[in-house]
């Protein structure tokens, strides 16, 4: 076996050591370490030595002094818990059986993660390719670690298209010989003919959480239409994420030709749906016809009938031959994808299981930049790491009024305690219970941009005991107070606790938001959602409910009858699609049944 090297150490976040399955040892010893010290008796011998006047410390020693601290700990537990059992006629307080529990769990003392007891699954099942250099970014090689692991498995189609598209990104991307064609005839006003590469670029200016799931529906689509995938690059996605694609940047240039991509509004001549109407395309005729080099797809919240053709199939027969589409969208447009009748094949080949979309996709794109990683791996070992149970809640008021609101408070401890996510607090005067053998020792994580609910749910269990005895930590990252898009420090404490919530091995999200679905997604748990309320002053009844699957919802979906081209709801047509529990005319998949 080979020896590894010792990790250089680093300003932030977690060592290579820190994040492999090694991490439950001391640090001090390696897997060799260990071997060696059992297969050489003799240099962990009782047996006195000779004296040596020069003798210094040797390797045999210590290699010695891991595994002597172990069986250490471990003496000094049980003798104490011997002491106690005589002491108190035979029963063993739930505290210090925890205690030992925990020392034994951690080792001598030193940081331990929850989940590298088993061997991380660093490539995702095949999600990610494999030889990518570690020092590129650390998240997509440590995150695993402290992630647990997941039932969801992408299919073999699946891993052997992402191979291909990585293949595509490399071929046709920026730095390219076929890029820089592409460009020039785009810049000329040219139609390139049987374009040997063609484009989707990713333009979306809202909060982090619909840019997000806006670059992950434009991927699905690039997938689909083997378009290479490009992200305009003006909101701060080259800070926050890593690159996905080994070898290639999904970064749209900062030269590309076309100015005011931010600026593009439904309005704008360029729209596919002015361009059918203006009768610069025709999507019914049979007969071939000459295409514009450049279309918006514009399929934000105010799109119109004709923007909305987008899903369907005639119309996308028409767009494959335009060779450079931007996708202006600012929700998860990806069950409005499972609508088009030629895409049904292939995406049943690549998800089989329709409700874990976003969760491959999203695990597949967005790994947290390096700074970004920093603050998620710092706080998780210093605040989470030891807590058996971590339940995350995401709170978002959508009204200034409810940012102190004893109503939305009230919501969350209804919620988390019906669902016995939580243990309730005891009232004054009850009885105190002593806390149960083997409890389970639960962490809740708060991310909210107002710090109200997470102080008066810490000083609820600080000052009171719970009903089972269970002692309840209680943290929050950060407090921005309100959103402040554009804004980097804003946008990287929001990557960062959206990727702490997605840790979680519970989690409790506010309906309508965007923050909750990529964590929710990212960790491939359904959560409770709680309902948004009709009228601020009254409590939700029932506060929440189990969502029907982990997707994100499709805020705006198209309602549109492609054959007679007007508006319907076509939704119960489609197989694996569902109502939002909390948009109810949006649109979200489930499961096959």
């Amino acid at each position: 076996m080979q020896q590894r090297k010792a990790p250089k150490a680093s300003g932030e976040g977690v060592t290579e050591q820190e994040a492999s399955p090694a991490a439950v040892l001391p640090r001090t010893a390696t897997a060799r370490d260990l071997l060696e010290a059992e297969e050489a008796p003799d240099q962990c011998s009782m047996t006195p030595r000779k004296k040596n006047k020069k003798r210094q410390t040797g390797a045999g020693e210590r290699r010695c002094r891991p595994v002597l601290n172990l069986l250490l700990v471990a003496f000094v537990v049980a003798v104490l818990l011997a002491v106690v059992l005589l002491a108190d006629g035979g029963r063993v307080p739930a505290v210090w059986i925890a205690a030992a529990r925990a020392q034994l769990r951690r080792g001598s003392g030193h940081a331990w993660l929850p989940y590298a007891r088993n061997a991380p699954d660093k490539l995702l099942g095949g999600l990610l390719a494999d030889g990518v250099d570690g020092e590129t970014c650390r998240s997509r090689h440590e995150s695993s670690a402290y992630r647990r692991s997941t039932p969801r498995r992408p299919s073999p189609y699946l891993v052997a298209k992402l191979r291909r598209h990585e293949e595509l990104q490399r071929r046709c991307g920026p730095g390219s010989d076929a890029y820089s064609r592409a460009v020039q005839q785009l810049s000329a006003g040219r139609s390139a003919v049987d374009a040997e590469c063609k484009y989707v670029v990713s333009v979306c200016n809202r909060g982090l959480g619909n840019r997000i799931l806006a670059a992950a529906s434009a991927f699905l689509y690039a997938l689909l239409t083997d378009r290479v995938l490009l992200v305009y690059r003006g909101n701060g996605m080259g800070d926050l994420f890593c690159e996905p694609f080994p070898g290639a940047t999904w970064l749209l240039p900062p030269d590309f030709p076309v100015a005011g991509l931010a600026n593009i509004t439904v309005d704008a001549a360029e729209t596919y749906g002015n361009m059918l109407k203006n009768k610069v395309l025709t999507a019914d005729s049979k007969e071939p016809v000459q295409v514009p080099a450049l279309a918006y797809a514009y399929l934000e919240h105010d799109y119109g009938d004709g923007d909305k053709r987008f899903f369907c199939d005639d119309d996308q027969r028409l767009m494959s031959n335009i060779q450079w589409l931007v996708a202006r969208m600012d929700t998860y447009s990806v069950p409005g994808l499972f609508q088009v009748p030629s895409f049904a094949e292939e995406l049943a080949a690549l998800f089989p299981e329709s409700d874990a979309v976003f969760h491959h996709l999203g695990r597949y794109l967005f790994h947290p930049a390096d700074h970004v990683w920093g603050l998620v791996s710092r706080y998780y070992r210093a605040y989470l790491a030891r807590a058996e149970q971590l339940v995350g809640v995401q709170v978002r008021v959508f009204d200034s009024e409810q940012g102190k609101s004893p109503h939305v408070l009230r919501q969350i401890t209804s919620c988390v305690w019906k669902e016995k996510l939580l243990p309730e607090v005891l009232a004054a005067g009850e009885p105190v219970i002593t806390p149960a053998t083997g409890g389970i020792s639960r962490t809740v994580l708060i991310a909210s941009l107002r710090p109200w609910f997470y102080e008066r749910i810490k000083s609820m269990y600080w000052e009171q005991p719970t009903a089972s005895g269970e002692d309840v930590g209680v943290h929050q990252p950060s407090h921005e107070e309100y959103q402040q898009f554009g804004r980097r420090s804003h946008d990287t404490k929001a990557w960062a606790e959206m990727y702490l919530l997605s840790l979680c091995d519970v989690l409790v999200t506010s309906g309508w938001s965007t923050f909750g679905y990529v964590a929710q997604g990212l960790a491939g748990v359904t959560p409770w959602v709680m309902y948004r309320p009709l009228n601020f002053s009254e409590t939700p009844d029932p506060p929440c409910g189990r969502d029907v699957s982990m997707e994100p919802c499709f805020h705006t979906p198209p309602m549109y009858d492609c054959k007679l081209k007007h508006t319907a709801d076509t939704a119960r047509s489609v197989p694996h699609i569902r109502r939002c529990e909390d948009v109810k005319w949006g649109l979200k998949l489930v499961g096959p049944k």
